[in-house]
């Protein structure tokens, strides 16, 4: 079954790769997008790809190791979603059969126009998170590109550039490659810098990599699935931040990547290099 139209796919198009964009899809009544189905999985999924905690928390949860739990179990968590006052993401749903099929209908007709503007579209992995009624996500990024397809409920979605040293800095970067967490800082005078998006059930977003976001759930409450994948554009970043950071701990101080090209390129290919004999 097609999930996006043709006409949609040619928006997403026009905005891929750098720019957060808008679109539609016809997943709202899919059987296995159901809270007690969501539970079941969740029942089955091991603990690594398991992550849920209380909604009521700040936007800068940057200290994520304090993020504040429920108390319940996951499938408990689900079960009572409407007043759990939590937040829930399965990760890598992709381990499950079922849902990996899922995953691949949605993607699958994406790839060639990705692959046509950037080149070889790989790793495909998928993401549920389930939200009670005005949960919050926090400030953070993501090393993938990602489309986030809003099934259930309404959230409204704050994205932000993905290359301002005023929101994440050269230094957070290199910080998050070398092993660090995706939370960032956030700040009240970064908010003019942002974009919010209003989702509603069939509504789309696509989400460069990297790009900065939070999220604040609505009045009920919210599913949302979202696909991601990695492209050589992402890897290059991955490798130029390692990069730099090794250049940083000689007394440097390098920038953003993507802002010197003639740099980046060399950055690149020695990435490249030392990625291949296992020293990055």
């Amino acid at each position: 079954m097609a999930y996006f139209s043709s006409n949609q796919l040619d928006h997403f198009a026009a905005g891929y790769p750098n720019t957060p964009t808008s679109f539609r899809h016809n997943l709202e009544d899919h059987p296995l997008l159901k809270v007690e189905r969501l539970a079941q999985l969740a029942n089955s999924l091991p603990e690594d790809q398991l992550e849920y905690n209380l909604g009521a928390i700040d936007i800068d949860q940057s200290d994520w190791k304090n993020t504040p739990g429920t108390g319940l179990s996951v499938e408990d968590t689900l079960q009572n979603i409407n007043v759990s006052g939590s937040w829930v993401a399965l990760r890598n749903i992709e381990s499950d059969t079922q849902y990996k099929e899922l995953m691949m209908a949605c993607l699958e007709p994406v790839f060639p126009a990705v692959e046509a503007l950037r080149g070889k579209a790989y790793r495909p992995e998928g993401f549920i998170f389930v939200s009670s009624p005005d949960a919050i996500t926090p400030f953070h990024f993501d090393p993938e590109h990602n489309i986030l397809m809003q099934i259930r409920g309404e959230k409204a979605m704050t994205v932000f550039p993905s290359a301002h040293e005023r929101i994440v800095s050269p230094e957070q970067h290199e910080t998050y490659h070398l092993g660090g967490h995706c939370n960032l800082e956030y700040a009240d005078e970064m908010a003019a810098h942002g974009k919010t998006f209003s989702l509603t059930p069939g509504d789309a977003l696509y989400v460069p990599v990297k790009a900065p976001h939070w999220v604040r759930n609505g009045k009920e409450v919210s599913i949302s699935l979202s696909v991601t994948w990695r492209s050589e554009a992402s890897e290059r970043v991955r490798r130029i931040y390692l990069i730099n950071a090794k250049l940083r701990r000689l007394g440097m101080k390098p920038g953003l990547a993507d802002k010197n090209k003639k740099k980046d390129l060399v950055k690149n290919l020695t990435g490249k290099v030392l990625s291949r004999v296992g020293v990055l």
